[in-house]
């Protein structure tokens, strides 16, 4: 029986899992050996039995390191203890508080808590509260928790603050030096109506190439803020950048990743004042290739602040009111529009991977609660800047690439065997008459996508073939992009808001004064991502749990000093992760505001389709709301559902009904849990495509008007249907496993509606007191 040590992963309903520093293995936890530690704990265990799974069960030998930041929860006061139950439902444990301890918090605030003594076998985690943050419904609550909940460093140190009192307030001569003046060039930011820090502008003109004295390419300047001029390595500046890794975003504020005097103010290419950048200047020719590119650093005045909306209307009228108001910038929009239009014709010969998804953007009130949410409209202004700065990202990637120089590329692999299994099955299932080979291109999968955007299953397909992809991450191995269809591509446009861009922008720099970088980490920060799985730059395999392998090809890898090596190597890990991080704690934001949204809908109905299909149900999103919830398998009716994994649908074994993604349905908001983050419906009317062919009523029963039919009067057709085949001694024994499936799924049902009774009753018990 091996002894193992790893992270403990614990889970709401108690028990938990040891999620190992070495290999890619978990060991279950039973809720007894979860008493003892907390989620986030680093302990030893060993293997004492394997389940009816195969799955390790371990028992606790002893606790490494415990977990040492702070926990965000619910002060309460019950049978006259305090008590702190943790808004992470994984912690499974409340916090005991002892009366002097509270910090004048009253009884439902949200607090956050230390820990004074740990969990045992026989007694709770006792703490002490060190943060009021306030009450549960106060404005930016949800926002206050997700940064604590997640570890989002949201406050700069003081020494940061003062380095950047310190910088100037506009560019000086001494900075212009050495670059070249592109200030009366017309550049432009194109942006959304809500930002506020501007990384990137653009130009672009007609030019030729080779003898041609008309012109038959484009020049396309895309200029990029340089905060690598004021951002240098060692200060406190750099360090707290790199803990936070990236900018967090969130409906009505922002977690940046550098103060406020630089991301908005002396880095963010603003309308009519100096600003330095890095350049990249290229060559496009008609076809949309890149014929040449040059990197230099440069003083540039940008000439508008111009939103997608206001660009996208000068494309689509160059004689309405808003070119009449940008008269002097209509060419140059046009000739990016031009040049967009290039490069989108070599990037469907490329065979990148193209998918129409719909975004969605909350819209909050005054008080911080979503008023609507609306679907984002992606129009050509999105398009057109979108391929400018991924033009300058390859160009980058290309840059160092050539001169064999080490960096972080942004990685996008292939699916794995095991999604490519599955997504063959999927489509051999369909019966498309197209597959993809063993080693699937990004051209099958945009083949794929374009055969079927007509279909009226579309949808499902193009969403199972985002599923088959991989996560993209950084890493200083170069396997290219699969879904851009690059062969080396990197992160340049950002600087202001994501490190690794910063860390290419050093070393183009490095570069162009004919040296190195040497990327030396900030000393003293430790990753705060709990799901690292070994410390950061251990080696080949140092691995965040939930990020896709870094890539393993020889050929990807430059050869380097170990200690450089593992440098690079822990600075992708750890780039990966806490946008991993960052990511979550924006959905767990929203969905604090959709279930709050949603809260005041309790009973409507609504129409909705299927977003995804499980083994345990059907998860809807409804129509015009754009909020997704769930429909457990046991509120589909009395039958019993069996999930088909290669066609991804839930079928009726009676009946015959299909559930997969893009049915059409009618749901009634049933629950909302807060805590959890979850919302439940029940299923009021089925769609059309979805109703049983045999949905007819027995002995003269008959649907109600609306032409809904109850659980009830399906099971009890069930059983009848059931009689009659017995009655007809045909099938017996299959009609026995079914009418014993029904009722298993039908004392299912009841047990779920039970516990929700249970629960509610608990809450309103918990509320009360609150």
């Amino acid at each position: 029986m091996s002894e193992v040590t790893g992270t403990v992963q614990g889970h709401r309903d108690g028990h938990g899992f040891v999620l190992a520093d070495e290999g890619d293995i978990s060991i279950y936890l039973p809720p007894q050996e979860m008493r003892a530690v907390m989620h986030r704990d680093r302990i030893k265990v060993r293997v004492v039995r394997f389940d009816r799974k195969g799955r390790p069960e371990g028992l606790v030998l002893e606790i490494v390191e415990r977990r040492k930041t702070p926990i965000i929860g619910r002060l309460l006061h019950e049978g006259g203890a305090w008590l702190v139950a943790p808004e992470d439902r994984r912690f499974g444990q409340d916090i005991l508080i002892p009366g002097k301890a509270t910090a004048g918090a009253e009884p439902g605030q949200v607090v956050s808590v230390e820990l004074t003594e740990a969990p045992s076998l026989t007694a709770q985690p006792i703490g002490k509260v060190v943060e009021v943050l306030g009450g549960i419904d106060d404005p930016g609550m949800e926002i206050e928790i997700a940064v604590r909940k997640y570890e989002v460093p949201h406050r700069f140190r003081d020494e940061v603050l003062a380095q950047a009192a310190k910088l100037p307030e506009k560019v000086r001569a001494i900075d212009k030096k050495g670059r070249i003046d592109l200030s009366d060039v017309p550049l432009v930011t194109i942006d959304g109506e809500d930002a506020r820090d501007f990384d990137d502008a653009v130009y672009c003109q007609p030019a030729s190439i080779g003898r041609s004295k008309a012109p038959n390419a484009w020049r396309l300047i895309v200029a990029i803020a340089d905060v690598s001029h004021y951002v240098k390595p060692g200060e406190p500046l750099d360090s707290d950048a790199y803990e936070r890794a990236t900018s967090v975003y969130f409906p009505r504020r922002v977690i940046p990743m550098l103060p406020e005097k630089l991301s908005n103010g002396l880095c963010s290419l603003n309308p009519e004042v100096e600003r330095l950048s890095m350049v990249c200047d290229m060559l496009v020719t008609a076809e949309g290739e890149l014929h040449a590119y040059q990197f230099y650093p440069a003083v540039i005045n940008s000439h508008a602040r111009l939103t997608y909306t206001e660009v996208a209307a000068i494309l689509g009228n160059t004689r309405g009111p808003e070119a009449q108001r940008r008269g002097e910038l209509v060419p140059h929009l046009l000739h990016l529009h031009e040049v967009y239009r290039a490069l989108l014709k070599a990037r469907s010969s490329r065979g990148a991977v193209d998918f129409e998804t719909t975004e969605t953007q909350i819209v909050c009130d005054d008080n911080g609660r979503i008023a609507k949410i609306v679907p984002r409209v992606r129009t050509d202004a999105h398009r057109l800047i979108e391929e400018c700065m991924l033009a300058a990202n390859v160009c980058s990637a290309d840059f160092i690439m050539r001169a064999k120089h080490p960096s972080l590329y942004r990685v996008h692999e292939g699916p794995t065997p095991e999604k490519r299994s599955l997504l063959k099955n999927y489509l051999k299932a369909l019966g498309l008459g197209l597959g993809i080979g063993e080693e699937p291109t990004p051209g099958e999968f945009q083949a794929i996508a374009q055969a079927t955007k007509d279909r009226p299953d579309a949808m499902q397909i193009h969403t199972m073939l985002l599923r088959s992809m991989q996560q993209a991450i950084y890493t200083p191995a170069n396997s290219g992009h699969f879904g851009l269809a690059y062969e080396a591509y990197t992160h340049f446009t950002s600087p202001i808001r994501r490190y690794p861009d910063l860390l290419v922008h050093r070393v183009i720099k490095a570069l162009l004064g004919s040296g190195r970088y040497n990327l030396i980490l900030p000393a003293n920060i430790v990753s705060s991502v709990g799901n690292l799985k070994r410390k950061p730059g251990g080696g080949k395999g140092a691995l965040a749990k939930g990020l896709p392998a870094a890539p393993t090809k020889a050929s990807a890898r430059i050869k380097l000093p170990p200690a450089e090596t593992a440098a690079w190597e822990t600075a992708g890990i750890h780039c990966s992760a806490n946008e991993r991080r960052a990511d979550e704690a924006s959905r767990d934001v929203e969905a604090w505001l959709k279930c709050m949204f949603m809260r005041e809908r309790l009973g409507e109905e609504y129409g909705g389709t299927v977003s995804a299909a499980t083994s345990f149900g059907l998860f809807v999103q409804l129509d015009g709301l754009y909020v997704e919830g769930l429909i457990h398998i046991t509120e589909l009716g009395g039958e019993y559902y069996r999930f088909d994994e290669a066609r991804q649908e839930l079928r009726g074994e009676r009946s015959g009904v299909r559930y997969g993604v893009g049915t059409r349905v009618r749901v009634q908001v049933s629950r909302v849990d807060l805590d959890a983050r979850k919302i439940d419906f029940r299923l009021v009317r089925e769609g059309a495509e979805a109703r049983p062919a045999a949905s007819v009523r027995r002995k003269g029963r008959q649907a109600d008007p609306g032409g809904e039919v109850s659980a009830q009067d399906e099971l009890a057709d069930i059983r009848e249907l059931d009689r009659e085949v017995k009655r007809g001694g045909k099938g017996g024994k299959s009609a026995g496993k079914t009418r014993e499936r029904v009722s298993v799924a039908a004392t299912v049902g009841a047990g779920r509606g039970a516990k929700a009774a249970g629960k509610k009753a608990a809450r309103a018990r918990s509320g009360s007191k609150r």
